[in-house]
Parts: C-alpha cells; sequence; structure tokens
C-alpha cells in the first residue's frame, strides 16, 4: 500500500464573535467553523502511534473536502482519515482563539456534526467501527500536539484513554452514524455538561476536536460543522 502522509497547516487565526442571543448558555463568544470557504484556522495532526508502524501500512490525510456521496456533495467538509494498526490512534483538529481575560476560567460546551458511515451494529478488530471510534472535544492554555516519548508520539494534553475522559478533554459520543444502514449521514455531537479551561497568559484557549480510536481499521470522519460556545465562570 502506498505511504500517504498529508498535514495541512494554515494560518491559526480566531473566528470569534459576540453572543447577541439570549440562550441557556449565556455565552461571550462563539466559535463556529463550517468549512465552506476556508479551514478557518483549524490544523490537523496525527498521535498515538509508534515509530516502528510498517509506512507501508501507514495512512494519514487531511484535507478540505466535499460532502460524501449521499449528502449534499455542493457543501464542504474537513476530512479526516488515518489507519489504525496498533488498536490505538488519536487524529484531531486543533485551533487558536484569542482575546481572553489572562488566566481566567471559562466554561465551554461543544457542537460538533460528523459525517460518518459506521452503522450502530457494526463489527471489527480491536473493536466496532464507529462505536470504538470516540468523539472527544477539549480546550487548554497549552498548544495541543504530539511528542515523541519511547517511540510513540504521544498527544501532549490529558484527553483520557479512548472511552475515559481526560482533564483537558469530554467524550461527546462515538463515532457511528446513528442507524442500522452503512451509509454517510449527518449526526449532531454535544456535551451536555460545561467544560471549564482556563486561559494562558496572553488570553488564549486552544480547541481540538478528535476521534480517539481503538479500531484497527481505516477511520475516516467528515467534520461537517465544528461550533464552541464559551462564557466566562
Amino acid at each position: 500500500m502506498k505511504k500517504w502522509i498529508l498535514f495541512l497547516v494554515f494560518p491559526l487565526a480566531a473566528f470569534m464573535s459576540s453572543c447577541k442571543d439570549d440562550d441557556s448558555l449565556n455565552a461571550v463568544f462563539i466559535s463556529d467553523s463550517a468549512f465552506e470557504t476556508g479551514t478557518d484556522g483549524w490544523a490537523a495532526e496525527f498521535a498515538e502511534y509508534d515509530t516502528t508502524t510498517d509506512s507501508s501500512t501507514l495512512r494519514m490525510l487531511a484535507v478540505r473536502s466535499r460532502l460524501p456521496t449521499g449528502l449534499d456533495t455542493s457543501k464542504y467538509a474537513y476530512f479526516v482519515e488515518a489507519s489504525n494498526r496498533s488498536d490505538d490512534m488519536f487524529m484531531y483538529l486543533k485551533k487558536r482563539l484569542t482575546g481572553f481575560n489572562a488566566n481566567q476560567t471559562y466554561n465551554i460546551t461543544f457542537e460538533v456534526t460528523i459525517a460518518t458511515n459506521y452503522p450502530e451494529d457494526g463489527l471489527g478488530a480491536g473493536g466496532a467501527p464507529g462505536g470504538s471510534m470516540f468523539l472527544k472535544a477539549g480546550a487548554s492554555g497549552v498548544q495541543p500536539g504530539r511528542r515523541l516519548v519511547s517511540g510513540t508520539y504521544e498527544f501532549n494534553l490529558d484527553k483520557g484513554a479512548q472511552s475515559e475522559e481526560g482533564v483537558d478533554a469530554v467524550i461527546l459520543g462515538n463515532a457511528t452514524n446513528e442507524s442500522t444502514q452503512s451509509a454517510f449521514r449527518l449526526t449532531k455531537k454535544s456535551n451536555t455538561k460545561p467544560f471549564a479551561v482556563k486561559a494562558n497568559e496572553n488570553g488564549e484557549i486552544w480547541l481540538f476536536v478528535g476521534v480517539d480510536s481503538g479500531y484497527e481499521g481505516l477511520n475516516t470522519v467528515y467534520y461537517d460543522r465544528v461550533k464552541a460556545f464559551i462564557s466566562a465562570q
């Protein structure tokens, strides 16, 4: 198999707007990315694979793309795909937001719409496709990234291990299409309980969303829309 590794690097820019609606979140800022005209400051990275992985079986791909056949192909999404050969892979998007009060704590509620073709009753090696692909969202004053530790590219924040949440992330659900059919469907995932994050000394907050996978196969997700509602504590 041909090796694919494509990392897209874009300028880190915040897209935040004041919330004018009197909603239950009382949001101070809303970050809303639909990827119709660009990546809106989001960048893709991959972690939790080791340096001994056979490069002929390794595939990591991330690119802005039209939605797949079966959905509205006139619309765009952020397409992320990776092969998982070690029973563990974290493929994620990250974005920097600015303009917050330095060292102040904020509450964040995420609303992420994805497209996958994994049915709820799927079966696969290491775990079910979709069902063992855990969609996580998190935030930190520290930039998300990977670090090489004993031959493994580890994620540098505490997102938790697969079905577990971490200090810096919550689970929004899994990557199934919430149906019994193997066809691409859009599903919306969110956290019912706000997630707390402290802005760094520069007034920055880094957001990240990703799939923490135990499914030993090709993991494919289209991010159709990523929203974060942010309010001060």
